[in-house]
């Protein structure tokens, strides 16, 4: 069984002891890519040095507490090889902690950098789906198809939908798993295959059986076992597929 956790904030305080034996489960594990995360200027910085696969940006929760160059400083990140992706970005309603203006305009700033440099967007929506979707269905039709990631998804049928039809991929985290998350395991029966991902999120939403636990990479396996077992498909049929969405979305090869 092959995967790649599409989404890992492995600059995390809770990574600082233990990272290498961190990662060398994962290799364990079959996971053959770790996307590495970045919240804000500092943390992308940070993840530069802990994965050949790494997202910058300024998350949304994030973006109120920016400092004068922290934005130039993602620019100059965004250009590096190793940087395949960007964000994570989007909108945030559960949280009060950026105005949300001032969100809008950190993920427009994503979208424009996105198509300048022809990178992938990791997107985080919460309780701000209808927005999300007006602000990607905007950028959709000046310049077609968006290129990016609905990161642990936990939306609506429709706003999946309507992310799919504008060419976005879906991801999914450990929350699939819980007892209380039978309306995800819906969803994912019905993301093409072609357009489906697996993320811990991590160190946070730990999977069953997992729970409790920090998170980290290699506990991907549980997730992409539940998806498995919803669309009644061999788990390693998942971790195959969603690999090989993963270097797509990302432009990575081997």
């Amino acid at each position: 069984m092959i995967l790649f956790d599409t989404h890992a904030h492995l600059f995390d305080e809770r990574f600082h002891n233990d990272l290498p034996a961190v990662m060398a489960r994962a290799t364990a594990a079959g996971l053959v890519g770790v996307l590495a995360v970045g919240i804000d200027a500092s943390s992308s910085q940070a993840s530069l040095l802990l994965s050949p696969t790494v997202a910058v940006g300024i998350q949304p929760n994030s973006a109120a507490e920016a400092k004068p160059g922290d934005w130039d400083e993602i620019l100059e990140m965004a250009d590096r090889a190793e940087v395949v992706a960007l964000g994570e970005t989007g909108l945030d309603r559960y949280w009060d902690r950026t105005p949300f203006p001032l969100q809008e305009e950190y993920f427009a700033r994503h979208l424009t950098l996105s198509r300048k440099l022809k990178k992938a967007l990791v997107i985080h929506c919460r309780e701000a789906e209808a927005d999300t979707v007006r602000m990607l269905k905007a950028d959709f039709d000046r310049h077609g198809p968006v290129r990016g990631v609905m990161h642990s998804y936990c939306g609506d049928a429709d706003s999946m939908h309507a992310c799919l039809l504008m060419g976005l991929y879906v991801s999914f985290a450990g929350m699939i798993t819980y007892n209380t998350a039978a309306n995800l395991r819906e969803l994912a029966k019905v993301v093409p295959l072609d357009r489906l991902l697996v993320e811990t999120d991590c160190p946070y939403l730990a999977p069953v059986p997992e729970r409790g636990k920090r998170n980290e990479p290699a506990f991907v396996r549980h997730t992409a076992a539940c998806i498995a077992k919803s669309r009644g498909l061999d788990p390693a049929e998942i971790g195959r597929v969603t690999t090989a969405n993963a270097r797509t979305l990302f432009s990575l090869t081997g």
